[in-house]
């Protein structure tokens, strides 16, 4: 049986109103529950943030955290929750190619999410062999999504136990527990194809030779399930969550810093507010009976006034730099997605992971939402957003007001001599630029300057990441990428669920078929 929260729930605050404290109140609302957010910002959303760069001839819209949105299924089962459909709240548009990648050797290969597209792709510039290799790894990651989605990450559990049984053994049939990198390896031949398929474990903090080959359920997400993009940019996700838990009656609280809970018994009874700008002045008092946490964990623990006792301590996965630039004329030949590959890989993990180095060679993530929505940037101009990963603030602690503006050009430059189309001579075309960087991510409260949370570390994996129940606080529960099931927004909208089955005691799984949007 799996645990809840005893007592009486009929008032629940749920602390952040980010993707995961939003997915957690429809939840509840949907459950007859009454609830009341709490957001430091001045709008929803969360690490999915938004900057508004203004310029004379007009703003370009910025989204400064995700850009990759896939299983948008998962919001339409939030919205279900209390009524609503995905289609009436957000215009969701499908990519199409979901990536395109770049390589140091030339090559181009474009990533579609249409099997047969994507097989054509793979036989035209990898030959016979890797597209039979590309149908046959399609099979795995599909087989291997069904094997998780409902158990090891749509599931709350309380024990490394509670895992045993036929589905285990079937995710241990699959390769599961083996290392992922060698896991693609059996089905690609081509080693670009090989990066396509296993790069996605960065997200998780381990490196594709090191991780579980359990995630290649990322790589499913993105290149089997689709990726997307909502038009207005991906604070429209937020908004439109926000706005939905309003109208079923949520209330949530914006510009109000949660300073501090009060306890009596081993339950919280109430959450003491105040202003965001100035927390030590006129503080409010909210009474509740079960409370709902989803700040970064060294927040949560700060204000439940302890940290669980682990026997080692939690590693973090890499930050990144991140540069958001908005370009007076457009780049028609620049995707949506684009990865740009250099020659090294498993050195460029090592760099950033082991020796808290910035990479030699880097392998970069260049966005460009104006290239589904011109709207986002003022009329015959670009919006263009490029992460570099690198060290987090405990692997590498980095003087980045120092190095920060020379590690922009830097990595202009590198995308300068590489030579894409539509991707030199950015640095002349940059009408406003702002450069985001793991002291800034400190800055904004996140544990080791990364947004990307705790590693999925073995160690760090279903039953053995931190939970989301507080021990010695019979009412508390936490959603968002630091607990169950981990980093992503499909895990992230799924901890939500979760937090919420630990108030309700619902604990069943979404029912299949949910409704996907068509591609736009």
């Amino acid at each position: 049986m799996t645990r809840t929260v005893r007592g009486r729930t009929d008032h629940v605050v749920i602390v952040g109103a980010g993707f995961a404290g939003l997915t957690t109140a429809l939840h509840l609302l949907g459950a007859g529950r009454r609830v009341t957010v709490v957001e430091r910002a001045e709008h929803p959303g969360g690490r999915a943030g938004r900057l508004d760069l203004r310029t004379e001839r007009g703003t370009y819209q910025v989204d400064t955290g995700p850009t990759v949105l896939t299983m948008p299924e998962l919001l339409d089962e939030a919205l279900g929750a209390v009524g609503e459909k995905l289609e009436e709240r957000l215009d969701l548009v499908r990519l199409d190619p979901g990536y395109r990648t770049h390589f140091a050797d030339g090559s181009t290969i474009d990533v579609h999410t249409d099997g047969a597209a994507m097989e054509a792709e793979v036989r035209q510039v990898c030959g016979p062999d890797a597209a039979a290799g590309y149908r046959r790894m399609r099979e795995w990651l599909t087989k291997l999504y069904r094997a998780e989605i409902d158990t090891f990450i749509g599931a709350n559990f309380d024990s490394p136990f509670a895992l045993l049984g036929p589905d285990l053994v079937r995710l241990g049939a699959l390769g599961g527990f083996g290392r992922l990198g060698p896991q693609v390896a059996r089905f690609l031949p081509d080693e670009r194809l090989r990066r396509i398929f296993s790069f996605q474990a960065l997200y998780a903090g381990v490196p594709p030779h090191r991780a579980l080959g359990a995630y290649g359920v990322i790589a499913y997400m993105d290149t089997v399930g689709g990726v997307f993009f909502p038009r207005g940019g991906m604070r429209q996700v937020g908004r439109s969550l926000a706005d939905a838990a309003v109208a079923a009656g949520a209330e949530i609280h914006y510009g109000r810093t949660v300073t501090g809970l009060e306890q009596r018994g081993g339950r919280v009874t109430a959450v003491r507010h105040a202003a965001a700008d100035d927390p030590h002045e006129n503080t409010d008092r909210l009474a509740c009976d079960a409370i709902v946490l989803t700040p970064d964990l060294p927040v949560v623990h700060r204000l439940v006034g302890r940290a669980p006792r682990r026997a080692v301590p939690l590693r973090y996965s890499p930050s990144a730099v991140v540069l958001h630039a908005g370009l007076r004329r457009t780049r028609p030949e620049v995707a949506h997605h684009t990865i740009s590959f250099g020659a090294a890989w498993e050195g460029t993990f090592r760099e950033i992971i082991d020796e808290g180095r910035l990479m030699t060679d880097p392998s970069l993530l260049i966005t460009r939402p104006t290239a589904t929505d011109p709207g986002l940037a003022p009329p015959d101009s670009d919006l263009l957003f490029v992460l570099a990963p690198c060290p987090n603030t405990d692997t590498g602690p980095l003087d980045w007001a120092r190095i920060g503006p020379a590690y922009r050009d830097e990595l202009l430059g590198v995308l300068d001599a590489r030579g894409h189309p539509g991707l030199t001579d950015i640095d002349g075309d940059i009408e406003v630029s702002r450069l985001i960087t793991p002291a800034d991510w400190a800055a904004d409260g996140l544990a080791a300057g990364t947004p990307f949370s705790a590693a999925h570390t073995f160690a760090q994996t279903g039953p053995f990441r931190p939970r989301n129940l507080v021990r010695g606080l019979e009412n508390a529960v936490l959603a968002g990428c630091g607990t169950t099931p981990g980093v992503g927004i499909p895990p992230v909208l799924i901890s939500g669920r979760l937090a919420a089955a630990r108030i309700t005691g619902v604990h069943a799984a979404p029912p299949a078929g949910a409704r996907v949007p068509t591609p736009g």
